[in-house]
């Protein structure tokens, strides 16, 4: 995908932005971290490496922001149902049907960029599957909430690796399977393991 402007354009500002991260991301999902470059992207774009380092410092910094960009172009909406657990099942269905393709992306083009930062692919993905926009209150806390508003749960004895626990197994089915989960796993997550530990805590009212 090539996204030149038309002669005699001058793009600036967001326009500018976005046309670069959206280089960057066509860079990244067709050729890999590899050949995720500044002259690669620039030239892509139809601008220069100059623009680039003005707003980025380094390709990782331009390669995050694009990965973040197209995130936030499918925001996940909070689910509603009127019971916990079929605000969690639908929750995680909507993450798995708009998220899922990270996880083999990452698998697939990023292991250079593991190699060279040391940083991990499970981590990574965590990032990537949160829910809130910019990693403040995400859907499981309002979720959480909701239930406490109910009279359904007592979040109060609720530690965080309870909480995080759906989401955590989640994210493991995704890198072992690198695609979208059947609704069978999402379900036995919630009701063979979720629900039952919210029960033994005490937290279900």
């Amino acid at each position: 995908m090539d996204l030149k402007p038309e002669a005699g354009t001058r793009r600036r500002g967001a326009e500018l932005e976005n046309a670069i991260l959206s280089a960057a991301w066509a860079e990244l999902t067709e050729n890999g971290y590899s050949a995720f470059t500044f002259e690669s992207i620039a030239a892509r774009a139809g601008t220069s490496r100059p623009v680039l380092y003005r707003r980025w410092k380094d390709r990782d910094q331009l390669m995050l922001a694009a990965i973040d960009r197209e995130r936030l172009r499918n925001p996940i909406e909070v689910p509603d149902t009127g019971n916990l657990r079929d605000d969690i099942v639908m929750l995680m269905q909507r993450v798995n049907l708009a998220r899922a393709g990270f996880a083999a992306l990452m698998s697939a083009q990023l292991t250079d960029y593991f190699r060279a930062t040391g940083k991990t692919l499970f981590t990574e993905l965590k990032r990537l599957l949160r829910t809130g926009p910019q990693g403040g209150a995400g859907a499981m806390d309002l979720i959480l909430g909701h239930a406490a508003a109910r009279g359904e749960l007592d979040p109060s004895v609720l530690d965080a690796r309870t909480i995080e626990l759906p989401a955590t197994l989640m994210r493991y089915e995704m890198l072992i399977e690198q695609k979208r989960l059947p609704d069978s796993v999402i379900e036995e997550i919630v009701d063979d393991i979720w629900m039952p530990l919210l029960r033994a805590k005490g937290a279900l009212l």
